[in-house]
């Protein structure tokens, strides 16, 4: 194995470890929302593709679905591995760090297909880049949606 193969899978395979550190252990349930903002100001349409948390994301809401935002649809399952975004949401002015989630072991859903690639990397930074098939270490690779979970408030 090449040295850069080599290097290539070894940061792989720590990026994935790191993202795994971030998600809960039991039921497929999504990371707490530390800064999750107050839900009665949402700031928009969770299934309008503008929707302010959707700034880097690619793929199916899941909350066209059958599922939320925040949770996959059923008989899917939560990919254990993510990518991150921050998104400001204009109804406190504040930046959000969200975790891309994609819902694995059904056909894609087809519904509310959404490709927003702000602040998206170069496929060689792969925790920055969407464009990956992130239903790894799941029952099957199959691809259905993707939910879109704040884990917390970008910054100090």
């Amino acid at each position: 194995m090449s040295h850069a193969r080599w290097a290539a899978t070894l940061g792989a395979v720590l990026i994935g470890g790191l993202a795994l550190a971030l998600l809960p252990r039991e039921g497929g349930a999504p990371p707490p929302a530390t800064g999750e903002p107050d839900p009665t100001t949402p700031a928009g349409d969770p299934s309008n593709a503008e929707y302010w948390r959707y700034c880097a994301i690619d793929g199916f809401l899941a909350d066209c679905c059958g599922g939320t935002q925040t949770s996959c649809p059923p008989g899917t399952e939560m990919s254990a591995v993510t990518w991150l975004g921050t998104c400001t949401n204009p109804a406190d002015g504040k930046d959000y760090v969200i975790s891309y989630n994609d819902c694995c072991g059904k056909a894609s859903c087809g519904n509310c297909f959404v490709k927003r690639n702000e602040g998206e990397r170069p496929a060689y930074v792969t925790h920055r880049n969407n464009d990956v098939g992130w239903c790894m270490g799941t029952g099957t690779t199959a691809y259905n949606s993707t939910v879109a979970v704040v884990v917390g408030v970008a910054g100090p």
